[in-house]
């Protein structure tokens, strides 16, 4: 039975968040193949260690509904928007937020715990600072694959020719200029798991190369 919610919080590719009241959100799945409880597990794993999530009640979670703690503030790319965070700022937050978590050892020997989805809409900055959601995509592994997706989302937007691709270029740019642990195989692999996902369109897979020619000029990996 579906938890009762109040109004439409916000929607995504796959996923609606409804209030449950002034300090519970429902992220609700739409499309009903992620694991909400494997999610939210994660989200407490990397709580536990100081990473900065929102608190889930997973006692009142389903596979395809995640209960958390509700967050207050835009998210990065809104204060991109509004002018109160600049591209460079987005982009060393985004690296420092991508070593602290690979600062966590991972769930089996010689991992770490990586996001796989670390971009600008995914980075609510409260009043306690930033706060990372959306851990559908967390597994276990290399870090050099995180930082390959979050390169490679970054490009997709900025080789796109939309109105957000100097603002991407320029949060990209900062995201590398210090140290990280993109690697040339993390680069490659990243590009094939973009190629892969379902929610992605023609057009975006179609940017797949340019980005990967982007961050290797970038780079040098």
């Amino acid at each position: 039975m579906p938890i009762p919610t109040g109004r439409l919080l916000g929607s995504g590719r796959s996923a609606d968040v409804y209030a449950i009241d002034e300090a519970w959100v429902v992220r609700r799945d739409r499309e009903g193949w992620g694991d909400a409880l494997a999610e939210g597990a994660v989200m407490e794993y990397v709580r536990g260690h100081g990473y900065p999530v929102p608190e889930v009640r997973l006692a009142d979670s389903t596979r395809t509904e995640l209960v958390m703690r509700r967050l207050t503030g835009p998210t990065m790319l809104q204060a991109l928007a509004a002018g109160t965070l600049t591209a460079e700022e987005a982009g060393r937050l985004l690296a420092g937020l991508l070593r602290a978590l690979h600062a966590i050892p991972g769930r089996r020997p010689g991992t770490r715990v990586l996001h796989l989805d670390l971009h600008p809409d995914n980075v609510i900055l409260t009043a306690e600072g930033p706060r990372v959601i959306d851990w559908t995509n967390a597994e276990d592994g290399g870090p050099g694959l995180d930082w390959g997706l979050s390169a490679v989302i970054l490009a997709q937007v900025a080789v796109g020719g939309a109105a957000l691709a100097a603002p991407a270029r320029a949060i990209l740019a900062a995201l590398l200029a210090g140290p990280s642990a993109l690697t040339g195989e993390g680069l490659t692999a990243a590009r094939a798991r973009r190629a892969a996902n379902p929610t992605m369109s023609a057009d975006e897979v179609a940017l797949l190369g340019a980005a990967e020619t982007l961050i290797r000029a970038l780079t040098g990996v």
